[in-house]
């Protein structure tokens, strides 16, 4: 079993990508990390992560899920990137898990997958609209799991967010 995550390549939530990381980790589940480019990403309080894909060269065959990190530079790098909302119609057309946190829960209302479902994503103006005008019905709790979709609010629920997703991938 393995996990795609997607990360800004700039501005990413550092302990989004760091607590999911953790507990695959713990739960020996491997994973890999992708980006809209190869390469060093930073993180929005100084974190490193190093994508060893670009969204173009990813296989989604290959993974049993896909986790998109938040974080400031979602909204510039993830909301309106081509190839990121195809790989997430993929994983919820082949009702894989998809997850995603903070301002990232945006791609998945832009990819067309929240429409009628429950989910929650870090309410600013912008993702606000977008999530409403996408037709998802939006929840003020941390971490909302609407069968193979996870959506979490921020980095206060990066640890509930990572439990869930493990929890789902062990069934």
């Amino acid at each position: 079993m393995k996990v795609l995550i997607v990360i800004p390549p700039d501005q990413f939530r550092d302990e989004e990508l760091a607590e999911p990381v953790a507990a695959l980790q713990s739960a020996g589940i491997s994973y890999e990390i992708a980006s809209t480019r190869r390469g060093e990403c930073r993180g929005m309080l100084g974190a490193r992560a190093m994508a060893s894909l670009s969204l173009e060269e990813v296989d989604p065959g290959e993974f049993s899920g896909i986790v998109l990190v938040g974080g400031s530079g979602s909204p510039t790098h993830l909301w309106n990137n081509d190839m990121l909302k195809k790989l997430v119609q993929y994983f919820h057309k082949n009702r894989k898990l998809v997850a995603a946190i903070c301002l990232s829960p945006v791609v998945l209302a832009h990819a067309g997958i929240l429409k009628g479902k429950v989910a929650t994503c870090y309410l600013s103006p912008a993702s606000k609209r977008e999530m409403l005008k996408e037709g998802a019905n939006l929840s003020d709790k941390p971490v909302v799991v609407d069968n193979a979709i996870i959506t979490a609010n921020g980095p206060m629920a990066a640890k509930e967010f990572a439990v869930a997703i493990v929890r789902y991938l062990k069934g």
